[in-house]
């Protein structure tokens, strides 16, 4: 099941244009404030009716404005998850779960995705943000619907209840089943939980495509932000090491990272940004850094200012890997495209928010 849409609306000086679609799986929006990700959200919906363009889900047709169709917000099987919970204050977490539920849903296997079946007889004012947000997604999936659409839905959350709450997000990802709409401004999240992403700016799609495409092309750097800017790669867990380390088995080699509490031979996900990738013409000896790549330059592209991303394939699958570095060193080293080079990344680099499972694979 896909979402497919085209949208035109406007709104003061504010003019949106966008079509895109969204296959099952994690697609994120991603943009600066005003980009118009939330007025894409709520066209999906019900909540505006823009004034021309055509929605569908799984060739389900919400709205389409040349014959005039409009399916009422109630109707849609749309799942909506806030910022904020939105959580009945008043209810029980069971009963907040089971408020709008289709007919004979049975809350079991949405409990045990997401983990809160402790939490059923308490009320919403003892939960963590964390704990809240699991509950507000619970209750969207239990309306049987066809999409769920997530506006910054950790956005309110600290950095320690963000991880405690990637898991179960990506575990929705993987066992849903269902197109998944991520409003975001977080990369970190979208690089662990999106399968694909859509950038948005000023109204208009500026690019779409799988996420490790999109995160290590360095046309895409000024829309993602040049200091966000990274590779996302796949690798499983290979070891764990007595002194702290994880050893993953990465497309480049060897990897180390801080700790990890998966098992040996988890599939992950994982995101380097570009600003902490060092360069060696020849493989490296005698650095404290314990991860050395060898790949191949595929692009070469300055920045207005001092910056340089250079863009590598490495491992035999030809992952990408991107680089920033000054224009000077990039000058100094002659880094042309298809020459042999070194990628050096610093174990400390790859921060834990960095990393997230994929399913089962």
């Amino acid at each position: 099941m896909s979402l497919d849409l085209s949208l035109r609306h406007r709104v003061g000086e504010f003019a949106l244009d966008v079509t895109f679609s969204a296959p099952e799986g994690v697609t994120a929006l991603f943009g600066h404030s005003g980009a118009g990700k939330s007025t894409i959200v709520n066209a999906i919906a019900g909540l505006i009716r823009v004034r021309e363009g055509r929605i569908s889900i799984g060739g389900r047709v919400l709205q389409d404005s040349a014959s005039g169709l409009w399916v009422p917000t109630h109707r849609r099987k749309v799942g909506y998850v806030f910022q904020d919970s939105r959580l009945f204050p008043h209810m029980s977490v069971h009963q907040n779960i089971r408020y709008g539920a289709a007919a004979g849903a049975d809350p079991g296997p949405v409990v045990d995705l997401l983990g809160i079946g402790a939490l059923l007889d308490r009320r919403p004012g003892s939960l963590s943000g964390g704990e809240a947000q699991r509950v507000a997604i619970a209750r969207a999936l239990m309306s049987g619907p066809e999409i769920l659409l997530m506006d910054e839905p950790l956005a309110s959350l600290d950095p320690a209840r963000k991880a405690a709450i990637l898991p179960y997000l990506a575990r929705l990802r993987d066992e849903a089943r269902l197109p998944i709409l991520y409003v975001s401004h977080a990369l970190e999240e979208v690089a662990q939980l999106a399968n694909t992403i859509v950038l948005i700016g000023e109204g208009r799609v500026l690019a779409s495509g799988p996420v490790a495409d999109l995160l290590s092309d360095p046309a895409h750097a000024r829309h993602v932000g040049i200091r966000g800017v990274g590779a996302v790669l796949e690798a499983r867990i290979a070891r764990h090491h007595d002194d702290g380390l994880t050893e993953l088995a990465a497309p480049g080699g060897k990897l180390f990272v801080p700790a990890l509490s998966g098992k040996v031979g988890q599939a992950l996900r994982l995101r380097i940004e570009a600003q902490d990738v060092m360069l060696s013409l020849d493989r490296p000896q005698g650095i404290s850094a314990l991860n050395v790549m060898a790949g191949r330059v595929t692009e070469v592209r300055a920045g207005e200012g001092p910056g340089v991303l250079v863009q590598l394939s490495v491992g035999k699958g030809g992952a990408r890997l991107l680089s920033r570095i000054t224009r000077r060193s990039a000058d100094a080293m002659n880094i042309t495209v298809g020459m042999p080079i070194h990628a050096v990344v610093k174990t400390v680099a790859v921060a834990p928010g960095d990393i997230g499972p994929i399913g089962n694979t």
